[in-house]
């Protein structure tokens, strides 16, 4: 039986490995496609998709401004402190004393 999941295993490796090469120089067609009508078109501009300076340089300071904030908010923990006790792990850690004992 194991002869057989090996020659099964060894077939889907040799199909995955001939539909990566196949559907990659596909992909490749199709994206080297879309770039030239993309650049045709002028949407490889980047004033295209992004926005002016003025505004980026707004939306940097606003939410640097509230990532400070939010970071002097947040209640500092030592660095030495332990886990709460849970009452449930002392169960367990009596019930394994009481095992060795035995």
């Amino acid at each position: 039986m194991s002869g057989l999941t090996q020659i099964i295993g060894n077939l889907f490796i040799r199909l995955e490995g001939f539909f990566s090469l196949v559907f990659r120089t596909l992909f490749n067609f199709l994206g080297n496609l879309f770039g030239f009508f993309g650049r045709l078109f002028g949407f490889s501009n980047s004033g295209y998709f992004l926005e002016s300076d003025q505004v980026q340089s707004l939306k940097r300071e606003t939410t640097q401004q509230s990532i400070e904030i939010e970071a002097s908010k947040a209640p500092e923990t030592s660095a030495t402190s332990r886990r709460r006790p849970n009452p449930q792990m002392d169960y367990y850690r009596k019930m394994a004393q009481e095992v060795k004992k035995s």
